[in-house]
This record gives structure tokens, C-alpha cells and sequence, in this order.
């Protein structure tokens, strides 16, 4: 089945790695014009090597760009508009989490964590509206966490952010309706990602593998799949909730976390 993305302009932000990168993977796979950025211009070099290889002449654009500084938002959107003439759908995907409880976090702790979890959708939602608004099938769609409907209380400062950005995706939902643009999100469970890979490099059972280490962690957490996600997993739910496969779908949050949600 195809996605119905053949020649659409999509804009990933954090795309450099993980998630983001096999977004961009799938999208140019589905015919899609691509364009993504990173803040690590190094990292973002080796991301367009990678897709280089894996997609010769396809059409894409890399800029490096923090979400969070709103001019360097802005000038990517104008560099996106120059090169392709619109966008179509914009999928933000930027911040990781941040291990603390109450008592080991700072005021600044948490005003960081509220910002980089609604300002790295509020930047660019702004930058690329007006772009957006010119699409005949215009969609946002946001990666937030599990976190948003089931805190952790050793993750407190993201969990809270989490629910922000819950919040801020369906109101944008309703405000956005009447432009025809939707608007939706994922909630992520535990993913495969840099941060698990550093973790296995430092674990204390020198002998476990990979596959080995990772289904520990997944049934000392209860995730009922009994594995660690991996990054083309939601990258296919974001695809499909961008897409116009999902065209009478906004508001709406998809679970990628194998069944450890414990909310109705």
C-alpha cells in the first residue's frame, strides 16, 4: 500500500539520527522531496552521506539548525521554501529525556525540559505555517512520549513536558481545522537509540549481547512485547499519520510502546 506521498514536500526536524533519520528513509522510499535538519553539523553531514548511498538522485535538503533558536528556524523554512516551493508535512522530532526526581531538579532543570519539549514544536509549527497553509494536504505531527499519560517519577521535569506538549498538540488540532491542516502525535515507549547503545557499552555483564542485554531491561520493565523498540517502528506510525492515508485523523496520539501502556 503506499502512502500517497509521490512528489510532497516533508520537513523532519531532528532528523540527523534515529527516529528521525528512518522518518527520512521511509519518506524518500515513498517517493516524497525531503528536507531535514540537525543542530550537530557533523552528524547531519554523515546522515546525508548515509541517504546519499541509500537514495541516489533523490531530492532532499539538510540544514543544520537548532529548533530552539527561533531565527535559525525561520531561515530554514525559507531555505525549504526556496528549494522546493512549499511543505506538506512537517514531523518534529527533537529532545531526549532528562533522569531526575524532584529533589535533584532545578528550577532551571525544569524551565529546559518545558522549553525544549514545546518550543522545538512551537518554532517550527510557526516558521512553516504559512507554508503549510498553502498545501492541499497539509499535516503536523509531533513525536512526544509515553510519558505525556503514564509519568515516571524519576523522569519528573520530562514527564511534565511531556503532558505539555500532549495538551499543545490537541489544541493546535482544533485552532488548525478550520486551515485543513491536522495535527497528531505518537507516544513513544522505550526505543532503541544512541543513548540505549551507550548504556550497553557500559554495562557490567560483559558477556550479555545486545538482543540479550535489551529483552533484560524490557521484562525487568514489564513491556509485554519483551523487546526495546526499534527507531523504523515509529517512524512508520509517523508516516502514516502525516500522510494522507490518515486524512479524517487530527487530535489523535498513537501508542509505539509494545503494550506498556497501562492507561485505558
Amino acid at each position: 500500500m503506499s502512502f500517497n506521498l509521490e512528489g510532497k514536500v516533508a520537513v523532519v526536524t531532528g532528523g540527523s539520527s534515529g527516529i528521525g533519520l528512518e522518518t527520512v528513509r521511509l519518506l524518500l522510499a515513498e517517493g516524497a522531496r525531503v528536507a531535514w535538519c540537525g543542530r550537530n553539523p557533523e552528524r547531519l553531514a554523515a546522515s546525508e552521506q548515509e541517504i546519499a548511498a541509500a537514495f541516489p538522485g533523490a531530492d532532499y535538503l539538510t540544514v543544520a539548525c537548532d529548533v530552539l533558536d527561533k531565527s535559525q528556524v525561520e531561515a530554514f523554512a525559507g531555505q525549504v521554501k526556496a528549494r522546493f516551493g512549499g511543505a506538506d508535512l512537517l514531523i518534529n522530532n527533537a529532545g531526549q529525556g532528562r533522569v531526575s526526581g524532584f529533589a535533584d531538579t532545578t528550577d532551571d532543570d525544569w524551565l529546559n525540559e518545558t522549553r525544549l519539549k514545546t518550543f522545538s514544536v512551537i518554532y517550527p509549527v510557526k516558521a512553516f505555517l504559512p507554508l503549510l497553509e498553502q498545501s492541499e494536504c497539509p499535516s503536523i505531527t509531533n513525536v512526544n512520549s509515553l510519558l505525556a499519560l503514564q509519568p515516571e517519577p524519576h523522569m519528573i521535569a520530562t514527564s511534565a513536558a511531556r503532558a505539555a506538549l500532549l495538551n499543545l498538540t490537541h489544541s493546535l488540532a482544533h485552532e488548525f481545522a478550520a486551515k485543513g491542516i491536522r495535527v497528531n502525535s505518537i507516544l513513544l515507549g522505550m526505543v532503541e537509540s544512541d543513548q540505549w547503545r551507550r548504556r550497553f557499552a557500559e554495562r557490567s555483564d560483559r558477556e550479555s549481547s545486545w538482543e540479550q542485554w535489551t529483552a533484560t531491561i524490557a521484562a525487568r520493565r514489564g513491556i509485554p512485547m519483551g523487546r526495546l523498540g526499534k527507531p523504523q517502528e515509529p517512524a512508520r506510525a509517523l508516516v502514516f499519520l502525516a500522510s494522507p492515508l490518515a486524512s479524517y485523523t487530527s487530535g489523535a496520539t498513537l501508542d509505539v510502546s509494545g503494550g506498556f501502556n497501562k492507561h485505558l
